[in-house]
């Protein structure tokens, strides 16, 4: 791992941070010198070996409006010792309630309490959190990114017609805080991943394969590395892009 002083390491802030494309980011990011801290619903696991884990955690329900201002509010405060400046936030958190069995939850079986939850999570906590941090993160010139999907473009014969709308909605939400927070010295952008081979895949993923040009999987540390990627300097003038981590999937 690279050494870095408290003066010149850099901070990142990142949401589902626990498994899959969360924990790969979390691994680039800290082999690179970065500071990180993680959300997610669950305290810090004990027998989880990254030495700095516990005081770099915050456990938030990003659903809870009341407790996402409150954790917000312990980010700022944390900052403070490190100059008060944030140079990345990833909102990679999100939710996908599934039906009976792990089946696909449609637009008229999806309940409107799930709907308003997976908002609360997908788009909403995002917003919520940029915004809450606006000062940290200008001060530092960082970026955002935000994790939408291939689903926000298309039918998925997997994700539910709440993700899929709540990742179209954040794809243009990005678009909009591109503009706002251009000014500010902020860049945002988003990651649409496609089929990643993570342990939360659904049943029948591997169908899909012959529909995808490079007929493979994606895997998580491809997509972090294009996390990483918008968050440094090498990205220096590239703002309000989605850029779609997918084997050409969308083509």
């Amino acid at each position: 791992m690279s050494q870095m002083s408290n003066q010149t390491r850099r901070i990142m802030l990142l949401t589902g941070a626990s498994r899959g494309i969360g924990h790969a980011t979390v691994k680039r990011f800290s082999a690179a010198g970065w500071r990180v801290i993680t959300c997610s619903r669950h305290g810090f696991p004990e027998q989880c070996p990254w030495e700095m884990g516990p005081e770099d955690h915050i456990q938030v329900d990003l659903a809870d409006t009341d407790n996402t201002a409150a954790a917000i509010a312990e980010i700022r405060h944390r900052l403070e010792t490190e100059g008060g400046v944030l140079h990345a936030l990833v909102n990679n958190a999100a939710i996908s309630p599934k039906g009976e069995g792990g089946s696909r939850l449609s637009a008229l079986e999806t309940s409107i309490e799930d709907w308003q939850r997976v908002f609360r999570v997908n788009f909403f906590a995002p917003i919520m959190l940029a915004r809450g941090l606006a000062e940290e993160l200008a001060r530092a010139r960082g970026s955002v990114v935000n994790v939408t999907s291939i689903a926000g473009s298309r039918v998925h014969p997997f994700a539910g017609s709440a993700y899929a709308t709540s990742k179209a909605a954040l794809a243009s939400l990005t678009r909009e805080m591109a503009a706002d927070f251009g000014p500010l010295g902020i860049r945002v952008n988003a990651i649409s991943p496609g089929e990643i081979d993570t342990s939360i895949l659904s049943p029948g993923t591997e169908k899909l394969i012959d529909q995808i040009p490079m007929r493979r999987l994606g895997t998580p540390d491809e997509v972090a590395k294009a996390i990483y990627f918008l968050c440094t300097e090498a990205s220096s003038y590239v703002a309000g892009a989605e850029l779609h981590i997918n084997g050409g999937q969308h083509v």
